[in-house]
């Protein structure tokens, strides 16, 4: 059995890391989504020169470990004078990353809209970034919502990061706790008690959304 001393005893620094894990996981998922989105429609352009450098962003951040592009913000900023805390880096580095994977999410959903979509609005009179903004983009995130909803679930466990970097994470805090104790068995398992806390409700959504959508709701 767990010894719930541990919980019990340091609940607010529990606490203290979920909340800064919820915090970074939200920047985050906000971000990533509107790089993601913006990476996509460079990556389907009419410029080969806008395809081409969509195209490099996806192909270098999807194909990089999480943790290089973490320690790029933490550890090769400084270099050029800038210096952000373990907070600040490692939500940066999981918008880099998460965009990356979102923007060929969002891409397919573009590519999935019927071309006549967009040729209607151009007929319309918009132009072409109005008719992708109010035509084929709110219709490519209804076709993707199920993958992308698997992709935020991935970004708040790769949260986890930022433990590494003294990001003030939730696995910051356990590690330290578990230096107080010496208890690992008991510490870890409640981090992965409140990472279920994060998780299981974006998994049952991701779950319901996928079942409205496969229903035409």
């Amino acid at each position: 059995m767990p010894d719930f001393t541990v919980l019990t005893d340091h609940w607010e620094t529990f606490l203290l890391g979920l909340r800064n894990t919820l915090l970074a996981s939200l920047l985050a998922l906000v971000g990533s989504f509107a790089a993601g989105t913006l990476i996509a429609v460079l990556r389907i352009s009419h410029w080969r020169a806008l395809r081409f450098l969509g195209t490099v962003y996806v192909e270098v951040f999807r194909n990089i470990p999480l943790l290089l592009v973490v320690y790029g913000f933490f550890l090769g900023l400084p270099a050029l004078g800038i210096a952000l805390n373990g907070f600040v880096s490692g939500t940066l580095g999981l918008i880099v990353y998460t965009s990356a994977f979102i923007a060929e999410a969002v891409r397919a959903g573009i590519l999935a809209v019927p071309k006549g979509q967009m040729e209607a609005a151009r007929s319309s009179g918009l132009t072409y970034a109005q008719a992708m903004r109010r035509v084929v983009l709110p219709q490519a995130v209804r076709i993707v919502i199920p993958p992308m909803t698997n992709q935020f679930l991935n970004l708040v466990k790769n949260s986890s990061v930022l433990g590494v970097i003294a990001g003030m994470d939730l696995m910051y805090y356990g590690d330290i706790i578990n230096l107080e104790t010496y208890d690992t068995v008991d510490t870890y398992l409640f981090v992965a008690m409140f990472y279920l806390v994060l998780t299981l409700p974006l998994a049952y959504t991701s779950r319901l959304l996928e079942r409205r959508l496969a229903r035409g709701g």
